[in-house]
């Protein structure tokens, strides 16, 4: 089942269009769900920077090496679409590294994870195709599905017996998808990968895998995310990776089959009348890429650090999560928004998430754990998380006094 979208105010007849603008942001208001843009202070418990790259110095040092290296006349900039004079070397020799880094034969770059997902479907989907998505599937799985016009089955999130039942059902006139992230960016749990391919393949349905939260952080041989973990490089007709999370970039491709990559540069819109991402982004890709084989320990590091800060909220973060999230949920908008404020004050920057990025009634603290982050932070972290919220929610009541 989809998830409800939020209802808006309706405008009124000869009403300025700005005043109907500040109605609805009001009304996001009265919900709890005015958002702000905010600079990070505090201890970043919140960026998605899982190998604590951003600010890392020998990347920094790497990347600035790369650059004072290369030819006066090599372009660091790309104002053009990759069709129009946009393609550099740098484009063709990342897309070649990251094919081997994800383990199939091609790979194509995009700006951002964003049109990644929404192009690629809506270049593989029709109306006359269906795809079976898991529930928790991010923005851009859904918002692609809906612009492909394709059939859909929102199954429960990761009910593997669902998703086969839908699988099962005919669907006669065209192709079936089945469409889910592998580390849930929300939830910090992990799809079962294997089995899904399986059934993919049992029901002759096509694999599409979001791999971008785990993109640098599993994988035995490469860091190359799920999809290297579980095996099932070559079973997927796409991955989708991006370089803003783990690899501490901006930026994101997608890799399978070479004649995928062939027909997404042919049909994909995200990919065709957008301005090529520019060479000093790739530069600063490879550099991420040249840390994460140097320093493999970093990601084995990120996920000890996350399972530390579980073990220390005892009853407190779901059942499943895994990696480097760590969700608190809250369910009350303003409770979610009161925490983190209360966290914030006491010197860590953790976000609460509302809807519509969690179901209603979900409202949460995204904990997101870094490589560089020390055992003391964790274990100061995991006891200003239940101060904050006893803070917030006030002392409790006793039963005889509620009576």
């Amino acid at each position: 089942m989809s998830r409800p979208r939020a209802a808006r105010p309706e405008g009124t007849a000869g009403e300025p269009f700005v005043a109907e603008l500040a109605r609805r942001l009001a009304d996001l208001a009265d919900r709890g769900l005015a958002r702000e843009l905010r600079q990070g202070r505090g201890i970043d418990f919140a960026s998605n920077d899982y190998l604590g790259l951003a600010a890392d110095p020998a990347f920094r040092a790497d990347l600035l090496a790369r650059l004072a290296a290369l030819p006066a006349d090599r372009p660091l900039t790309a104002p053009a679409s990759r069709l129009l004079r946009g393609e550099t070397a740098a484009h063709a020799r990342l897309e070649r590294r990251l094919a081997r880094f994800k383990g199939t034969e091609a790979a194509l770059l995009f700006p951002s994870g964003y049109q990644a997902n929404v192009g690629l479907l809506a270049a593989l989907l029709g109306p006359g195709d269906r795809a079976v998505s898991d529930a928790a599937n991010h923005a851009s799985l859904i918002d692609g599905l809906r612009l492909a016009g394709c059939a859909k089955a929102v199954v429960p999130h990761l009910d593997v017996e669902a998703a086969e039942r839908e699988l099962a059902r005919p669907f006669p006139t065209g192709r079936t998808f089945l469409v889910t992230e592998s580390l849930f960016g929300m939830d910090g749990d992990v799809a079962p990968l294997d089995r899904y391919a399986e059934l993919a393949e049992r029901h002759g349905a096509c694999l599409v895998i979001d791999d971008a939260h785990a993109t640098g952080l599993y994988g035995e041989a490469r860091g190359s995310g799920l999809a290297e973990r579980f095996g099932v490089e070559r079973r997927a007709v796409a991955l989708v990776s991006t370089f803003g999370k783990a690899l501490g970039a901006a930026g994101a491709c997608v890799a399978g089959p070479r004649v995928l990559i062939d027909y997404l540069v042919q049909r994909c819109r995200t990919f065709l009348f957008t301005t090529a991402p520019p060479p000093l982004l790739l530069y600063a890709v490879e550099a991420a890429l040249d840390r994460l084989e140097a320093e493999p320990g970093r990601r084995a590091r990120a996920l000890a650090l996350a399972d530390r800060l579980r073990d220390r909220l005892p009853g407190m973060v779901p059942a499943g999560a895994a990696g480097p999230i760590v969700p608190i949920v809250l369910g009350d908008n303003g409770r979610a928004m009161a925490v983190a404020a209360e966290l914030a004050r006491r010197g860590f920057d953790v976000r609460a998430v509302r809807p519509p990025t969690v179901p209603a009634g979900t409202a949460r603290l995204r904990i997101s754990v870094h490589a560089d982050r020390t055992e003391e932070e964790i274990d100061a972290l995991a006891a200003a998380v239940p101060a904050a919220i006893a803070a917030v929610d006030g002392p409790a009541v006793p039963e005889a006094t509620r009576r």
